[in-house]
């Protein structure tokens, strides 16, 4: 339990506001085709999670610190900066999210991105991160929500199982672009950092790799169960109804009538959760990234003062991300879609296939050659999907 947190924290906060709408687009346009897929995702992005979170414990170093140190600061900066376009895009759908839960429950979005904005700079301010931890954790939980909303959504066991079968529509450009945009909602850039330097700010060594590795393995079985649960709900509710809403909150209100209204709330409780979670997570990889690159305090045990540009960077993200949600008219579902599409094309994984085949850098505990390169294989593949 010493080691518990990072792994599953990142993980649940993959299951962002994107994500949770890329899963219920794909629920509500095939039905339930694309669980199987959320299955086999789990190794990929178990592999790619227990990377960073070795490399962490080893060295003591962040994931931005490491690319300076071997690669220099010119592809650090360069890393970085396309990390902050992620971090952005994604920061976008997360205050979308809040807004939507929001607008299901009765709350004008004003209000909810205020507050929720005030809230994420006080957790991050308060200058430890096990606290910080503890919030994230709570939240974290808070995600499951989504189970309960799902049971009570009627689903369709018999047609569940029939989703295993390979007759899938892969002839279909949209079908092959949502594909593409499971796999950008499920591995994305800002997780690596953040969970690397998160099992740094822990404090956790190379005699805790054991015990981070199931940290990584819960969290990737809990979030791609996430994604499955919000699948499902798209596919038992939109696609039997032949429902197609433009917006989360729509989303949330074709349950009423089918699943009732505590499936809304649930619904609402969930999205809330995961997307200020994610708020968070995403924020503070950026801020520690920039810290790693430029080589300035980035701690979340120092308090403001010690690290003023660490904290102004953190705060700046979030408050521009809300100001800029708070604008009518943006087409949210279409930016969140394919912002998860995006991210699978961004993915910085050769640099943390490259850190992780050093046995300079990982000594007793670097991998073998066939397992780096089927490492190498996937993220091929991932970044082919993409483009």
């Amino acid at each position: 339990m010493a080691a518990f947190g990072p792994g599953f924290i990142v993980m649940i906060a993959g299951v962002d506001a994107g994500s949770i709408t890329t899963a219920f687009v794909s629920g509500a346009k095939y039905g339930y085709t694309l669980i199987p897929l959320q299955i086999l995702l789990i190794p990929l992005l178990y592999i790619v999670q227990e990377i960073a979170s070795r490399l962490g414990c080893v060295t003591s170093k962040r994931h931005g610190e490491l690319i300076r140190e071997y690669f220099g600061e010119n592809w650090a900066a360069f890393s970085t900066i396309l990390l902050l376009v992620v971090v952005f895009s994604a920061l976008l759908t997360e205050f979308s999210g809040i807004a939507a839960s929001s607008e299901i429950v009765g709350i004008p979005k004003d209000y909810s991105i205020i507050t929720s904005a005030l809230l994420l700079v006080f957790v991050a301010l308060s200058g430890k991160y096990k606290r910080a931890e503890n919030i994230a954790i709570i939240f974290s939980l808070v995600s499951f929500a989504f189970i309960p909303a799902c049971l009570i959504s009627h689903p369709n066991y018999s047609e569940i199982a029939k989703s295993f079968s390979l007759a899938q529509p892969f002839n279909n450009k949209n079908y092959l672009f949502l594909i593409a945009a499971n796999v950008g909602a499920v591995i994305m850039s800002w997780m690596i950092y953040y969970q690397q330097s998160a099992t740094v700010e822990k404090r956790l060594q190379a005699c805790d790799i054991n015990f981070a590795k199931w940290d990584t393995l819960i969290g990737s079985f809990a979030t791609q169960i996430l994604m499955i649960v919000v699948i499902i709900l798209g596919a038992s509710v939109l696609y039997r109804e032949h429902i197609s809403p433009n917006n989360a909150c729509n989303f949330a209100l074709a349950l009423v009538p089918i699943a009732g209204k505590y499936s809304a709330l649930l619904f609402a409780v969930g999205l809330y959760a995961s997307s200020i979670l994610a708020a968070f997570v995403v924020s503070m990889s950026f801020a520690w990234a920039s810290g790693e690159t430029w080589n300035f305090g980035h701690s979340l045990n120092a308090n403001f003062k010690q690290e003023k540009l660490f904290y102004l960077i953190y705060i700046t993200l979030v408050a521009l991300s809300a100001i800029i949600i708070l604008i009518p008219g943006i087409p949210l579902v279409k930016i969140m879609v394919d912002v998860e599409a995006f991210n699978g094309f961004v993915l910085p994984i050769g640099f943390l296939i490259a850190l992780a085949s050093s046995k300079k850098i990982l000594k007793n505990y670097s991998y073998s050659k066939a397992y780096i390169s089927i490492v190498a294989l996937l993220a091929l593949a991932i970044i082919v999907l993409g483009i």
